[in-house]
């Protein structure tokens, strides 16, 4: 007969508190339960494990090399769940990881804020990359997933969608539209534009809006980041159109963010190299980012009243 690990835990109960009552009460079990399961495991062996002598149980001659066995099974078994316990802990891992700004900005911190929650030993290392930087860092090794706004057609990399998103107007408090609940490509063409580069995934979107409406696409300062975009906003020196994701946790930070008419909804995706499989780790973040990222979409609805999924 192979013993279970839940017969050797009563047998072991048994031989440290001596009674059947006091094993029941360490397993915090009914007392019958024990009783009966020792009674099966000595049928089923064929030798008694323990007599009984003035009220206690006290192991058999025959039986004490099996306890000493069982005592090492027990110490192996501790010692499994502790190094379970470490790992649940995040204990000796480091997670690399990268993203583009526009979701590094807010919705990263929080997916990692989450994940250390969980895993409050983990190690992170969190670089922010161009969208260019991103297969070198990846095929390189540097990191195991980089969250991106743009799908690169590259056959080592795996992209996988993570979140639509769609962008948003953004304007100083103080600056006139700052109580206008939608606005339309039309009018924001008629305000000094903060931009982004066209040749940027969301720069491309709105300058397409701009074109196909017979707007000039003009911006007389431009920058690169959402986040340098927003303090220059935030400093009247124009308006600006950015994804929702940059501005997902700016609440009474000095903008005005207001919903576009016009359709400006986009994809964004993890990739990670196609031969290597993630982490457990890294699959839990990615998880919990897509989770942070579609809870902030929900949170800011289209003009239109769509609410992107």
């Amino acid at each position: 007969m192979g013993l279970t690990l839940r017969q050797i835990e009563v047998i072991r109960a048994v031989m440290i508190a001596g009674t059947i009552a006091g094993a029941a009460r360490l397993m915090n079990v009914a007392q019958p339960g024990v009783s009966r399961t020792m009674k099966h495991i000595e049928s089923a062996l064929g030798i008694k494990l323990f007599v009984r002598k003035a009220g206690r149980y006290v192991p058999t001659a025959e039986a004490r090399d099996v306890f000493a066995q069982l005592q090492e099974v027990h110490r192996k078994v501790d010692d499994l769940q502790f190094s379970i316990g470490q790992l649940e802990r995040g204990r000796g891992v480091e997670l690399a990881l990268g993203s583009v700004p526009s979701i590094a900005n807010a919705m990263v911190p929080q997916a990692i804020a989450t994940l250390m929650r969980r895993h409050p030993d983990i190690r992170i290392n969190f670089d922010i990359l161009r969208i260019e930087e991103a297969i070198d860092y990846l095929l390189l090794g540097k990191g195991e997933l980089v969250a991106m706004s743009y799908h690169l057609s590259h056959p080592s990399i795996t992209f996988e969608p993570l979140s639509r998103g769609h962008l948003v107007c953004i304007a100083a408090r103080e600056h006139p539209i700052a109580e206008r609940t939608s606005i339309s490509a039309r009018e924001i063409a008629g305000h000094p534009l903060i931009g982004l580069d066209p040749r940027d995934p969301y720069g491309a979107i709105i300058a397409g809006i701009f074109e196909s409406e017979g707007l000039e696409y003009y911006t007389p300062i431009r920058a690169r980041f959402g986040t340098t975009v927003c303090a220059l906003v935030r400093r009247n020196l124009g308006i600006a159109v950015v994804d929702a994701f940059t501005v997902g946790d700016m609440t009474d930070q000095g903008l005005a963010v207001i919903p576009i008419d016009e359709e400006t909804g986009f994809q964004t995706y993890v990739a990670y190299r196609a031969d290597a499989v993630l982490s457990s780790y890294a699959e839990r973040f990615v998880k919990t980012l897509r989770r942070v990222m579609n809870e902030s979409v929900r949170r800011s609805p289209r003009a239109d009243g769509i609410i992107t999924k």
